[in-house]
């Protein structure tokens, strides 16, 4: 008799915690919590951006951008540091405007940052590692992003090379392709937006980097100080926002997620699509999925989708800020990042059970033993750009 009254006295006591922290507080804390993620997210950007450009690590990346998987490489590094797609491309997009870097070459730098804005994904995943379930589907969820975009430039990059060789000045069949869209765009110049993420963000961030400059002697030292208080500052946010997400606030988001904005797989691509294009950042809606999927309020299934969407969205900034460079081939790498990801969402839509099956295979495996995430995180982001780096440059100079 004694066995059915601790589960009689559940439902009463979860009805008597629900009460004593009404609604609107807790979604006054939800928003608090989202706000300063975002935040952390920029004061992690701002911090490794003021490192790189300190060090001249970002430029030097692209140096040896001629050979094809050196530029991929170089992209994931890049991306990886900075945690975004839209400054990388933007860092490519200048540096094809200035000559600096080739046509042939930049497109693969694409595909590399498309890679490495995944990062920020794993990371976030990272921060629900003492809840075994809520670990398990918040890390299937950003292996749903890195997955796509792997797949993607395991096919297209391929293609794009071998495609190049054969034309007389070396572009493959989407640069070209991109490149006729650019001629028959002729977008004028315009100012590149300045996004309300960061202008809200922006005192934290400030308030960072003041920080940062007081304590330490250097720029590059102020900027690694600043990633990390950004990296702190996530981890807290993120810790919080799952607490309060598995509170009552959970229970009213889950209808209206699951009912409204993630009904369907074709809703939750134009969610993930217009999000992005608000935010002007796939690292920050990609990464803010993460967390609720893991929480419950996102089916995983309709992660996938979602993360498709953000990809395209992101690639709107990179054509905004390519009319800030009214070059031909500046626009045309734009272009060709928009041509990317429509080409994966084309190939991986009616396949999409397959990035999906095995996300949902290591996501478990990574779930049983924590090791396998950081396996993920440091050899696909780190080792394996380094090593291939390595032995390409090795494997030229032996020519």
């Amino acid at each position: 008799m004694s066995n059915p009254g601790p589960s009689t006295d559940r439902p009463a006591l979860a009805r008597q915690a629900t009460h004593e922290v009404p609604a609107w507080l807790r979604g006054i804390y939800a928003g608090l919590c989202l706000y300063l993620f975002l935040a952390a997210l920029n004061v992690l950007g701002a911090g490794l951006g003021t490192f790189g450009s300190d060090s001249d690590m970002l430029t030097r990346a692209f140096a040896y951008g001629e050979n094809p998987f050196i530029a991929l490489m170089a992209g994931v590094l890049v991306t990886m540091i900075v945690q975004s797609s839209s400054f990388t491309s933007a860092l490519i997009v200048t540096l094809v405007a200035s000559g600096e870097m080739t046509l042939g070459t930049a497109v693969f730098a694409i595909m590399g940052a498309n890679i490495g804005t995944a990062v920020t994904g794993v990371i976030v995943a990272l921060a629900n590692v003492r809840i075994k379930r809520n670990f398990r589907r918040s890390f299937t969820a950003a292996m749903m992003h890195d997955f796509f975009n792997i797949l993607t430039v395991l096919i297209v990059f391929p293609i794009e090379w071998i495609t190049g060789m054969f034309h007389e000045g070396g572009r493959g069949i989407f640069t070209r392709l991109a490149a006729w869209l650019a001629e028959l765009i002729g977008l004028e110049e315009v100012a590149r937006p300045s996004s309300p993420i960061k202008v809200i963000t922006a005192p934290i961030v400030d308030g960072a980097n003041w920080i940062g400059a007081t304590l330490m002697p250097s720029p590059a030292s102020a900027g690694l100080l600043v990633a990390g208080l950004g990296l702190a500052l996530m981890f807290a946010a993120l810790v919080f926002m799952v607490q309060n997400l598995r509170g009552a606030l959970l229970r009213h988001m889950d209808g209206l997620f699951r009912t409204y904005f993630f009904r369907t797989d074709a809703r939750a691509y134009g969610v993930g699509v217009v999000s992005t294009v608000l935010v002007q950042s796939s690292s920050i809606t990609s990464s803010l999925m993460v967390p609720l999927a893991g929480a419950g309020v996102v089916r995983l299934r309709r992660v996938l989708p979602f993360m498709m969407g953000a990809n395209l969205g992101t690639t709107v900034t990179s054509v905004l800020a390519a009319t800030a460079n009214p070059i031909a081939a500046a626009m045309t790498v734009a272009l060709f990042h928009v041509i990317f990801n429509l080409t994966g969402t084309a190939i991986w839509w009616p396949l999409r059970v397959i990035p999906l099956r095995i996300a949902t295979w290591y996501g478990r495996l990574a779930g049983k033993q924590i090791r396998y995430a950081f396996l993920f995180l440091i050899g696909v982001f780190l080792v394996v750009p380094l090593v291939g780096i390595t032995l390409t440059e090795l494997f030229m100079s032996l020519r």
